[in-house]
């Protein structure tokens, strides 16, 4: 016969079994939720709705198998030339962003990025970012607002897209995949896939690792960098940590001209 101090210490056992499995358990499912987080956020680079794939970081350190990217409906339908080279390469540019938080200018490298250079002044010329939204705004894993986009929802291009250029001013890559793009930083957006950049960019308002498959063409000034990370501050809509910023960005004006 099992005495009561035995059958105490054994239901004492069993529950505290039952609490480490859920523990266990628990710790399993915050990984699982974290990982997806982090990956998801760091997708968000890319010029076509759901195009999502995943970068290797110290959250995701376990990821095995990246998620396939689909094709981009400004990359896969691509049907416009690319503008005809019309800059002067040796030639400082800058371009200048009027929004609703103030003005953001932009150091255009057009001796590296001739053809993105002369990609941006083409598309301002024709208006083509006046009047258009910064659809996305990420604050975990990857701190950057994207913008460019006239359909205001990560679908848009300008019907053409330019090759990468640039790819290793910023370092090699570490062990991990990435290299720092510093707080400051414009970069193309693009599909993940080589040469597939068209309108969208994005501001880098805080030191941010990705991989360098992002054309690095410009850098923003003191109080346009001021502007994005206080755009930051007020979070994404809903309370995520990817989606539109909560503090509408609105590009009133867009213009690319020599220094």
């Amino acid at each position: 016969m099992v005495s009561s101090d035995q059958r105490r210490r054994q239901l004492a056992r069993e529950k505290y079994e039952r609490q480490m499995k859920r523990r266990e358990e628990a710790r399993k499912k915050a990984k699982r939720r974290n990982t997806v987080i982090i990956a998801s956020v760091v997708a968000v680079l890319v010029v076509g709705a759901g195009a999502y794939t995943t970068f290797r970081s110290e959250s995701a350190a376990d990821a095995k198998k990246p998620v396939e990217l689909p094709p981009s409906p400004s990359a896969s339908e691509s049907s416009a030339p690319e503008p005809k080279m019309a800059i002067d390469a040796k030639a400082k540019y800058t371009m200048a962003l009027t929004t609703n938080h103030g003005g953001i200018k932009i150091a255009m490298d057009a001796a590296k990025t001739p053809r993105t250079v002369n990609s941006f002044k083409h598309l301002a010329d024709k208006k083509y970012f006046d009047n258009t939204k910064c659809h996305r705004l990420t604050t975990q894993g990857i701190f950057v607002l994207q913008c460019g986009d006239p359909k205001g929802d990560g679908t848009g291009g300008p019907g053409y897209t330019i090759p990468d250029e640039n790819l290793s001013a910023l370092g090699k890559a570490g062990a991990d995949g990435t290299v720092t793009f510093p707080a400051g930083t414009v970069a193309m957006a693009n599909t993940m896939q080589p040469n597939t950049g068209g309108s969208q960019f994005f501001l880098v308002y805080k030191d941010t690792k990705l991989p360098p498959q992002f054309t690095p063409f410009g850098t923003m000034d003191a109080a346009g960098l001021k502007a994005v990370q206080e755009i930051a501050e007020g979070g994404a809509e809903g309370g995520t940590t990817d989606g539109a910023p909560k503090k509408a960005v609105t590009i009133e004006k867009a213009t690319v001209g020599k220094a």
